[in-house]
């Protein structure tokens, strides 16, 4: 039998993530909306984008362990279920089938980095180039 995800309740302003703190878990929300922001080098928060009901934010931290690579912060009042390495694991060997979801979601967003990645180096390109008429 699969385990159930936690619910747990986060009000608007609330941090339910936050960029650099340990990760071992993944969130789906269930109501609510929330707020994704990286740092920049220069210390300013930089909008990512907002996540709405149904979207999961974490689940790289299933995945790698790795530290999370954004904050999450609650734009109203939110309710979330927390999804645990042990969930998961337990998800994947009962159904398998229920992964492509994560899946789809992580390919969609790789695939918009390398178009994020892509735009950046066109501009440093176009900013390296010599004009014409200086040559």
């Amino acid at each position: 039998m699969p385990i159930q995800p936690e619910a747990l309740k986060y009000k608007k302003g609330d941090t339910i993530i936050r960029e650099g703190d340990p990760s071992d878990c993944a969130y789906i929300i269930e109501s609510g909306t929330a707020e994704v922001c990286k740092s920049l080098p220069s210390g300013e928060q930089h909008f990512v984008g907002t996540l709405v009901r149904d979207e999961i934010f974490g689940e790289l931290g299933l995945i790698d362990g790795l530290p999370r690579s954004a904050t999450v912060t609650a734009l109203d009042n939110c309710r979330v279920r927390k999804i645990t390495q042990q969930t998961f694991v337990s998800l994947a060997k009962q159904n398998p089938q229920a992964l492509m979801p994560i899946l789809k979601i992580l390919v969609n967003r790789l695939r918009h980095t390398l178009r994020v990645v892509d735009n950046l180096e066109s501009r440093k390109v176009e900013t390296q180039s010599v004009p014409v008429g200086s040559l």
